[in-house]
């Protein structure tokens, strides 16, 4: 899956960002319900923390293309 984003073109930082995130979220919730692993509060505050920050990586990447593209245009 990992592969067909990057094809797509997902930029690598935030397509391992997400990558990653997901696959902290996903482990902890799933050896909640599988294992009975505990999930406190602090657990999911930086669950929401590594998601908030995978977020901030995407809306950069998507500022700095966005102004590439305009410096870009503004040359031609």
């Amino acid at each position: 899956m990992l592969s067909l984003v990057l094809r797509a073109g997902l930029a690598l930082g935030v397509a391992y960002g997400v990558w990653a995130a997901g696959g902290v979220a996903l482990t902890a919730v799933l050896a909640t319900i599988v294992f009975g692993d505990p999930l406190n509060a602090v657990m999911g505050s930086g669950m929401a923390l590594v998601i908030a920050g995978v977020l901030c990586v995407e809306l950069g990447a998507q500022t700095a293309h966005a102004r590439r593209t305009h410096e870009e245009g503004a040359a031609s």
